[in-house]
């Protein structure tokens, strides 16, 4: 790391830089006497994982990469699954409804696995999660709060927060309503008899021994210790006792856990640590405006989204305006894949500073690769579309056409798309495609489109006759149609000279009658790949009504 890299990297607005300079205030004066700064991830296990889970590991790895681009301290990412949770509810989207209502109450870690693959339901999930997370490269170390309960590594931290009982709890009952502030415990026994995760009263607390006392359901008082995996901790105080006893430095959370950052960063401090830093994201929406949630199973999930792209598409999309709540369903697809692009191919023209901000390099840190995508995702669906293609194969047959130098073994990502695009449009657009017929000035504007894609001459003349109407002079005399952006200027051409004051009722005139949506390509990159022959084909099909008769 050179000086003046770093110096470029201490002013960058990029937020990933600006939430790693807070974490390197903590060390102003010398590095941590653990020997690292920590940052650290939760997971809940109740449910299966869901893509928010992912996008909290992809953005704190994303701040981690910037501070060790600030500091020459070594750094260590946990992923903490929250695994000893008593099972509250049974979620809807798994099965074995039934089976799994038994075990409500138990540690989660507890709780069988209604999938018949792992020793419990949590297993599963936490399995689930970390295949997911191996296969983005991700460097991580998983933890388990089961296992750190049980092995005691959280045992000496617990007899801290044994001792000052009072002070957590003076934190934690002005928070809670009358009844429960009644009944209220920082300590959950795991009960010896059922197992179960108890919601009760604290009776007694003996320092000296490490032990509480608590009433069983049944009425019999229990004497247990608090450490060795006897106890876990309500949910807030847990929280600040897990950042107390590992040191951790740094972990983001969403919007909705705001309240549960503060009165766990009091908690932290009563238990004579500093909390972390922290960010407080935004949280996702479906496609309703309704916040996602893992046990109702909407918006979009991990695998859903790599069914339809790369999963740097999905990392790019984590990476923008954390703070700012963005819809998360599958029509974002496209174009996070064809922004991600874009920022590939910007990031080698740009300077250091360029780069730094560049989301691509807080996806990839120094190795980011080249873009091989000379097709756009939005142009391969819609050629998927009039194509009717049913395999990447087909897309193939244009795609060399346009690009002769291309294949897919010389271009991986592009022939990877080509397979996420037809896949995409048969699952996600041809259902709902709406084709109409045109108006009458769309009809006879589409019919002049037609004849000029077949006549290099008479789209040069088009030109000309749209220029001199605006009292110019037209230098075109001849056109290239292998052009992207001669077809453009024909199309634009036409729709100038059959009256359209607004251009864009007249490329959204193309979009729907001949696409079946409301937005599509720039026409003249759509011409060329498609081919003009093969457009102007298209539109006579459409003005037949034979796109309408196809989609009924």
């Amino acid at each position: 790391m050179t000086e003046s890299l770093r110096e470029i990297a201490m002013a960058s607005k990029a937020w990933p830089f600006e939430e790693a300079r807070r974490v390197l205030k903590r060390y102003a004066k010398g590095a941590p006497e653990k020997g690292h700064v920590l940052f650290q991830t939760g997971y809940g296990p109740s449910g299966l994982p869901h893509i928010g889970t992912f996008g909290e590991v992809a953005r704190t790895t994303m701040v981690r990469r910037a501070f060790e681009l600030l500091s020459d301290i070594p750094t260590k990412l946990i992923c903490f699954s929250d695994d000893m949770d008593g099972f509250r509810k049974v979620p809807g989207n798994v099965p074995m409804q039934e089976e799994l209502r038994a075990d409500l109450n138990l540690p989660l870690t507890k709780v069988r696995d209604p999938f018949g693959t792992h020793a419990g339901f949590a297993q599963h999930n936490n399995a689930r999660l970390c295949e997911f997370l191996d296969s983005f490269g991700f460097e991580y170390e998983f933890a388990s709060a089961t296992e750190y309960y049980t092995s005691g590594k959280f045992d000496e931290m617990l007899l801290v927060a044994l001792e000052r009982f009072d002070e957590i709890q003076k934190i934690m009952l002005p928070t809670l309503g009358a009844d429960r502030q009644a009944t209220y415990s920082c300590f959950l026994p795991i009960s010896p008899k059922t197992g179960h995760v108890l919601q009760v009263p604290t009776l007694e607390r003996n320092v000296a021994k490490g032990t509480i006392v608590y009433e069983e359901p049944d009425g019999e008082r229990v004497e247990i210790p608090v450490t060795g995996g006897n106890v876990k901790m309500q949910w807030k105080p847990d929280w600040a006792m897990r950042w107390a006893a590992l040191g951790v430095d740094y972990e983001m959370s969403g919007k909705d856990l705001i309240d549960s950052v503060t009165q766990s960063s009091k908690i932290c401090r009563a238990l004579g640590k500093r909390p972390p830093e922290s960010l407080s994201y935004e949280l996702f929406n479906d496609e309703n405006g309704q916040k996602i949630s893992k046990s109702k199973g909407n918006g979009l999930s991990m695998e859903e989204w790599l069914t339809y792209a790369a999963p740097e598409s999905l990392q790019y999309f984590m990476y923008l305006k954390p703070k700012t709540a963005k819809r998360l369903y599958f029509d974002v697809i496209p174009k996070a894949v064809d922004e991600y692009h874009q920022q590939l191919r910007a990031y080698p023209g740009q300077d250091a500073k360029g780069q730094l901000n560049n989301p691509v390099f807080h996806i990839h840190g120094a190795d980011v690769p080249g873009s091989d995508m000379v097709v756009s995702f939005a142009m391969l669906l819609n050629l998927a579309s009039v194509s009717g293609a049913e395999n990447k194969d087909a897309l193939w047959g244009f795609i060399r056409k346009y690009a002769p130098e291309a294949t897919a073994e010389t271009h991986p990502g592009l022939d990877a798309a080509a397979g996420f695009a037809v896949r995409y449009f048969n699952d996600r657009i041809k259902p709902t495609r709406r084709f109409r017929a045109p108006s009458d000035q769309e009809r006879a504007a589409m019919a002049d489109l037609a004849k000029a894609l077949r006549d290099p001459g008479l789209g040069a003349d088009m030109i000309a006759r749209k220029n001199a109407a605006a009292g110019q002079e037209s230098a075109v005399t001849t056109l290239d149609y292998g052009s992207d952006e001669d077809l453009q200027s024909v199309c634009f051409a036409i729709g100038k000279l059959h009256g359209f004051a607004n251009l864009r009722d007249w490329f959204k005139a193309l979009y729907e009658v001949l696409l079946g949506a409301s937005e599509g390509p720039r026409f003249g990159g759509f011409a060329a790949l498609y081919g003009p022959e093969a457009t102007a084909d298209l539109i006579d099909r459409a003005l037949a009504g034979e796109l309408i008769g196809d989609a009924a």
